[in-house]
């Protein structure tokens, strides 16, 4: 029988370099091949160091297919599944077929531009931001539907995954992964006399889209972040967001439980 094909992605900080080096090791000894470069008949991905690091490596490797478990070596470690000091017992699971894949959605935008259309993917969210020092308006539909004129800083477009991230900080709910939605939380949103704007966030359904235009030119000028990366265009015709085809499967222990987690890491 084949030994299985897996391969390492890390980070630069000293302690990721030790645990990849021991972890490198120990996987070589249990009997599984070690490759340099990821290729799509890899049959695990292990991910050593933060969330942080777990994003990056899905931009890199553009959302691989393959499963991707994270040891953790940053701070809060949302994502990573497996302590360094618990690597054996993950390679003894992981060869014995004792763990479980758990399928994370992904966001898309479609960004129409004068000069040509863009797309960009998230696992965590996008938001969609005017110039820094200024208020930025825009009109929210949804599928077909004109929802409302938003005045205030933007909006954060979260995936279940990304809910416990920036949409958190913005007051937005928690949400189980393993329910398919798209999360939309304003970010310092108006709501005065002159301006009215939702100021909690709003549920979508699977299938919706979620289309935003600027109110008129000085509203063109957009930041797109995904996932702590940005885009910027000065001029935007439309933004339309959804739920992604692309998933990707982290691997878990079959004991995980996304609540014990949250309670862990927030409470």
């Amino acid at each position: 029988m084949e030994n299985k094909k897996v391969f390492i992605y890390a980070n630069d900080t000293e302690m990721s370099k030790k645990i990849e080096a021991t972890l490198r090791t120990k996987l070589v000894k249990s009997g599984l091949r070690v490759f340099e470069e990821y290729t799509e008949d890899t049959e695990l991905i292990f991910c050593v160091g933060g969330d942080g690091t777990l994003l990056h490596l899905m931009h890199d490797l553009d959302f691989p297919k393959t499963p991707v478990v994270g040891i953790n070596t940053g701070h809060l470690g949302f994502f990573q599944e497996v302590l360094p000091e618990k690597i054996d017992d993950f390679i003894f699971a992981f060869n014995q077929g004792n763990y479980t894949l758990q399928p994370y959605s992904t966001v898309k935008a479609v960004v129409e531009t004068e000069h040509g259309t863009f797309t960009h993917t998230a696992l965590n969210e996008i938001a969609v931001k005017g110039e820094p020092t200024y208020p930025v308006h825009l009109n929210i539909s949804i599928n077909e539907s004109f929802v409302e004129r938003f005045s205030g800083d933007g909006i954060c477009v979260a995936t279940p995954a990304g809910s416990t991230a920036y949409n958190y900080s913005l007051g937005g709910s928690l949400v189980d992964p393993r329910l398919n939605l798209l999360q939309v939380t304003p970010i310092a949103p108006m709501n005065s006399i002159a301006y009215r704007s939702f100021t909690s966030s709003i549920l979508l359904p699977s299938n919706d889209k979620l289309i935003v235009l600027p109110f008129d030119a000085t509203d063109k000028k957009l930041s797109i972040i995904f996932d702590g990366n940005i885009a910027e265009y000065s001029d935007v015709v439309s933004i339309t967001m959804g739920l992604s085809r692309r998933k990707v499967n982290l691997v878990r222990f079959e004991d995980f439980n996304f609540w014990e987690k949250v309670k862990c890491k927030f409470l």
